[in-house]
């Protein structure tokens, strides 16, 4: 990164908590079909369109979020932010014709090790306002940050499963080298550390790499199919850390775990390793309903 760790985040603070303009949107099959084709989704509802994979709410997001960061951040902090974490709620399924409503806010900004975290709240409700969807976002960014400010993001402590014992299901994904341009086209995320390679270094990168929410998106193939056994609708909640980037044309190895009962809802863990066996997705926790 191009920041030193000395320099202090420039956060305008009365943004914070200030939700940003709505968006609205008419969900449609094609829509549907473009982001399951964008994770290489087998699933066939998703891959008909009928029925949108539950990451799919990311979508209107894409056009929230930069109103949100502008109102909050200098530029400068904008271009370099890089993905920490995401926690998602889901209150419904997303299906053809049903009318997203989606805003979003920076609410809050809190010192990290070696920089800062920027959470963002974003609320997606359908066209008679019933919620659909809940997420926060944090982005992190290498800039010195001594007291915290807002709101932080929802804890998601993961149960402790036996990670010597081998996990209830595994499964190896090939990333391909234009899942990044087709995963931007699906999802609308168009960040240029995804898709150009000189921006991408100029910030610190090796080079492009690979949408923290596609690899989930991955990830989360293997949780509908082994967690919710194949009703991508029981998804309740998913949250995870963003441990290292992905690169165009790696494998990733996600792994899942049982991790027992809490009121009505099952819980898986999970995480995702690079070949070299470092993990790209940690502390991964998924919520099942019934």
């Amino acid at each position: 990164m191009s920041q030193a760790l000395n320099d202090t985040l420039d956060v305008r603070a009365a943004a914070l908590g200030r939700w940003g303009p709505e968006h609205v949107m008419t969900v449609e099959e094609a829509q549907i079909r473009a982001y399951a084709a964008a994770l290489d989704d087998e699933h066939p509802l998703h891959r008909a369109g009928a029925l949108a994979p539950p990451l799919f709410v990311v979508v209107p997001v894409s056009a929230v979020l930069p109103q949100a960061l502008d109102d909050a951040l200098t530029a400068a902090d904008r271009a370099s932010a890089l993905h920490g974490a995401q926690d998602m709620r889901f209150f419904r399924p997303v299906r053809p014709g049903m009318v997203l409503r989606t805003r979003a806010a920076v609410v809050g900004v809190h010192p990290r090790r070696g920089g800062a975290a920027v959470i963002v709240r974003t609320v997606s409700t359908d066209g008679a306002g019933a919620p659909v969807a809940e997420q926060y976002i944090s982005l992190f960014v290498r800039r010195r940050m001594t007291a915290a400010l807002g709101e932080d993001a929802p804890a998601h402590p993961t149960p402790t499963v036996p990670r010597d014992q081998p996990p209830a299901a595994r499964r190896v994904y090939r990333i391909t080298e234009d899942q990044p341009a087709r995963y931007a086209a699906a999802s609308g995320d168009h960040n240029p550390i995804h898709l150009d390679p000189e921006f991408a270094r100029s910030v610190g990168l090796p080079g492009v790499i690979v949408h923290g929410m596609c690899t989930l998106g991955v990830a989360s193939r293997l949780i509908v199919a082994h967690a919710c056994g194949g009703d991508s609708t029981r998804l309740a909640r998913l949250a995870v850390r963003f441990a290292r980037p992905v690169l165009p044309g790696q494998e990733v190895t996600v792994r899942l775990w049982a991790a027992g009962r809490q009121d009505a809802l099952e819980l898986h863990v999970f995480d995702a390793l690079n070949p070299a066996g470092k993990a790209v997705l940690q502390d991964g926790l998924a919520e099942i309903g019934a």
